[in-house]
């Protein structure tokens, strides 16, 4: 991942900028001041596909489209659709796929613009058909209501869940995922009781790897995987530790940052 990278586009209105992912494999056009920018979140949750992994792909609440975009950067046989409910963002994702840089990826790109809380038939009109992916993953909102709060409208939405959003997000996971489909999602260590709870009964042998800073402080994220269907048992994996000690970005971080390499083995 790095910096702004001109391309020469930028929606109207608004400021906003063109940058690099995956030492400049993509680039995404984001808002500039307001709004979600993306950065090592989405990174980690593109590489919880594993290696070799084709087929589709819905990315919920999607935003500029970050983690869809390095999915399908990392693995050639990935068709990715980008689900995002706010029209500025869900616009950046699609000037980011008509993108020259962005070429390579444009046939196997989508955008629908749909809230992922979406239910039954409004759910299908939206284009988020039953039974459809062979792999969804998310980055819900996962600040609380009393956290300290932005001032940023757009940012608020994309950063604050609602009560019952992780219900909301898994059901509609479940109901578009194909039998066996995989679910990847990563959140804040505290908001793991109420992920597996929606994970019952619909996900399983889900396998949990911590994120922490630095090697002697608490997790600071979680990056769970499951598989509908499943019957297997959760699983506590070894943690990724995103410095070293002398405060660099770990050569792990690093490979898994830029598209080169899945946090699972398998």
């Amino acid at each position: 991942m790095e910096g702004p990278a001109s391309d020469g586009a930028e929606p109207p209105g608004h400021r906003f900028s063109v940058d690099s992912f995956h030492r400049d494999a993509f680039r995404l056009v984001q808002p500039l001041g307001h709004g979600h920018r993306s950065g090592i979140d989405a990174m980690l949750l593109a590489a919880a596909l594993p290696e070799g992994f084709s087929g589709s792909l819905a990315d919920l609440g999607a935003g500029a489209g970050a983690a869809g975009f390095a999915a399908a950067a990392r693995l050639p046989g990935v068709h990715a659709t980008l689900v995002e409910m706010h029209p500025l963002m869900a616009d950046c994702a699609r000037r980011s796929i008509a993108l020259p840089h962005n070429s390579f990826l444009a046939d196997r790109l989508s955008v629908i613009e749909a809230d992922v809380a979406l239910q039954g038939s409004a759910r299908e009109a939206a284009g988020l058909t039953r039974e459809t992916f062979d792999a969804v993953i998310m980055n819900p909102p996962f600040n609380h209501a009393g956290d300290r709060a932005t001032p940023d409208a757009l940012k608020r939405t994309a950063h604050v869940m609602s009560e019952g959003l992780f219900e909301q997000w898994i059901r509609t996971a479940a109901a578009i995922a194909r039998p066996g489909g995989l679910l990847a999602l990563i959140a804040r260590p505290a908001s793991l009781g109420p992920i597996l709870a929606a994970m019952e009964r619909r996900f399983a042998g889900a396998e949990i790897v911590p994120v922490h800073p630095d090697a002697d402080k608490p997790a600071i994220r979680i990056v769970i995987r499951a598989r509908k269907g499943s019957r297997a048992g959760l699983g506590l994996l070894p943690p990724m530790i995103l410095h070293t000690a002398s405060g660099g970005v770990s050569e792990r971080a690093d490979a898994l940052a830029n598209g080169r390499a899945s946090l699972f083995s398998g």
